[in-house]
């Protein structure tokens, strides 16, 4: 398994939409950059992804997992970029705030400092233990 942080404006969709969304989970797609593309087309089935509200919060809120890997986004009209499909997991007892991210320096390395735009990475499996913990989950 693999783990990936997704990021989201809340007020286009939060994590509370995705929780309603339910076990059928709802595509994630609307990726215009070349690299998270990529990175969408490394997700496989059962990956777990962190849930960051993006510009409003700037905050990890939850997790959620990959159930359906990439296929064509189907709002892309140029048919040249990709979806997968997520599903609600669960809310963090505490969301992380960048700025907690930023001053621990075992996760300085991250995308989401060193590449702050980039809307999908990869998260190491030591990043995620800390960040989990940061959550208290």
């Amino acid at each position: 398994m693999k783990y990936w942080l997704l990021k989201s404006e809340p007020d286009v969709w939060s994590v509370d939409q995705q929780k309603n969304a339910g076990s059928k989970g709802t595509p994630w797609d609307g990726v215009r950059n070349y690299q998270a593309a990529k990175n969408m087309k490394n997700m496989k089935k059962g990956d777990q992804c962190f849930f960051y509200h993006s510009n409003i919060g700037k905050e990890i809120v939850g997790v959620v997992e990959v159930i359906k890997e990439h296929y064509l986004d189907k709002t892309d009209k140029s048919g040249r970029f990709v979806a997968v499909t997520v599903k609600f997991l669960k809310k963090l007892n505490k969301p992380i705030k960048l700025e907690e991210i930023k001053k621990n320096k075992e996760l300085g390395h991250l995308s989401l400092i060193k590449q702050s735009r980039l809307s999908v990475m990869p998260i190491d499996s030591k990043s995620w233990k800390i960040l989990n913990k940061m959550g208290n989950i």
